[in-house]
Order: C-alpha cells, then structure tokens, then sequence
C-alpha cells in the first residue's frame, strides 16, 4: 500500500496538555469504518450504497449509546438522472458546561464520475469515519465544551460545481440555524475533508475565519505537528463557506493535493481515492488536533 515511507508517524506522545478525548482517537478504528464505507460504493445521492451509508452512520452512533438525531430534507439539481433527491443531514449534540457549542462537521456523500467506480476512501470516507470516531471517544469522555458533531448529506456537485450545485447539506442546516435565530450559538465550526491522505499537508485555506484556523495550528504546534500546516495557500469552496456567509466563525482543515507525492492531486475524484491511498494515522493526527483545540477554540479570538 501507499508510495513509500510517506505515512505521518504519530508523535511518541502528545503534548502534556492534550486531553483524553485526544488520547482516545484510534485511527485503526477508523479505518475501519473507511473500509465499510467503500464496500458501499458508489455512495452518491440517489444511490442504495448512500442510503446504506445513512444507515450505517446512525447504527454506528447509537451502537455507542448516542441518539443521533436525522434531519431529512429534498434537493433539486441539475443532474438529468437525480432532479429531486431525498438527503439527509445527521447530527448528534454532547451538551458540556458551555452554552454555546463548537460544531464539527464533514460531508458522507460520494461523487458522480463519469468512469469507473467511485470508493470514496479519503473524499468523504475519511471525514465520515473521523467523525465516527469522535463520537465514540467524546461519549466515552465527556468535556467541558458542548460539541455537536454534524455529518453533512450533498456537498458533492451533481453536474458542475457552482453555488446552486453544491453544499446541498450545510446550506440546508444553516437555513435551519437562520430560521431558529441559532447563528449566536455556535462559537466555531470546524469542517473536516480529505484528511486521510496518506501524504497529510492541510491547504492553508485563505476562506477560513483567521482566529480559528490559527488556534488548530497552534495546537498542532504544541503537539509537534506544526508541518502538516505547511501547505500552500488557497481557497477551497467547502462545507464551511454557508456558516461563513452568515457570520459564525469556521475553518476547514483540507489536504487538497491528494496523489502519488505531495505536489499532485491525481487521485481526487477518480477511481483511485480508494484503501490504497488512505492512512489511518492522518485521521488519528487530525481528530487529535480538533479535539485538543476545543478549550482554545471556545475562548475565541484574542485570546
């Protein structure tokens, strides 16, 4: 597997500060749901593999005693094959100490492509199996952050990706965020994409609220992961952009250069994002960084 020995090495420890919910993050365990995930392709809206997907994560959530909670809706697009689809976002809430939440979010939905299968092992089985693993470490230790950890249906565009063709999920939830005047409750958001690549460099992503993304590098500074936030500049139009737009802070941790060495993305989008090319320590590394920022990341800016 991979292309040499170009797999992130966790550290021998992490900093002394870092919690035992980081400490909980097993990336073998994730790779595992990445592994289910693919067995699921293709996963696309529409699909029986996505509705399988919808289910595995609801099953697997209250497998550790959680209760998720499903948030149906309908998506018209420009695919001649899929104008109206049924999607769903899926959410589960860990109410801390704190009255405003932290959300963490990344999408579940597989690609349209035009030739052969799509597995979808980094884009979006590694966000989905994080965020998996996250649930089981953060019900196991609960903290003082209140955490909402948001699986978003429909980032993926059908045809092309433009504003109306795009972000079906996190336009839908923040909709919802509007409607309920919710916006003020969320203290940051913190989108997940691509984060298993086994050549791990986050994009330093230039749409990102400054004061957040800081607070993931300076926690990954103090763990001794400081390179994976070398990579280069770029705006990447995500999950986080529709929170962006209505004033809440967020950023998105995104490895955008997904191929056979650290300058190529080869593999996006094409039959190559499968087991072959994912790394159980990148989503280890990441889950770490999130959760060990909590603390810093619900102190906002300036501080």
């Amino acid at each position: 597997m991979g292309d040499g020995d170009t797999t992130p090495r966790p550290k021998e420890s992490l900093a002394p500060t870092s919690s035992a919910v980081a400490m909980c993050i097993n990336g073998e365990m994730a790779m595992s749901h990445v592994q289910e995930l693919v067995s699921l392709a293709p996963r696309h809206p529409g699909t029986e593999g996505h509705r399988k997907t919808r289910a595995y994560i609801v099953n697997t959530l209250k497998q550790s005693t959680l209760t998720p909670q499903q948030l149906p809706f309908t998506a018209y697009t420009p695919h001649p094959d899929f104008p109206k689809v049924e999607m769903e976002n899926i959410s589960v809430r860990f109410d801390g100490q704190t009255e405003k939440r932290i959300l963490i979010t990344g999408h579940f939905d597989g690609k349209i492509i035009e030739k052969g299968t799509f597995y979808g092992a980094n884009d979006s089985g590694s966000s989905t199996a994080l965020l998996l693993e996250m649930a089981r470490c953060l019900k196991l230790h609960p903290q003082k952050e209140s955490v909402q950890l948001l699986f978003l249906d429909g980032e993926e565009a059908f045809v092309k990706w433009t504003d109306t063709d795009s972000l079906y999920g996190s336009k839908h939830f923040v909709a919802g965020l509007l409607e309920k005047n919710e916006t003020d409750n969320i203290a940051a958001v913190i989108n997940v994409d691509m984060i298993g690549d086994r050549h791990l460099q986050y994009v330093t992503e230039q749409n990102s609220t400054g004061w957040v993304f800081a607070a993931l590098r300076e926690t990954a500074e103090k763990m001794g992961h400081s390179d994976l936030f070398s990579g280069p500049a770029a705006s990447v139009g995500d999950d986080h952009l529709p929170f962006l737009q209505v004033g809440i802070p967020a950023a998105n941790l995104i490895d955008f250069n997904y191929g056979p060495g650290w300058n190529s993305n080869s593999y996006w989008h094409t039959e190559a994002d499968n087991m072959n090319h994912v790394s159980p320590d990148s989503m280890m590394i990441t889950g770490q960084i999130v959760l060990s920022a909590l603390p810093l990341l619900m102190e906002g800016p300036g501080n």
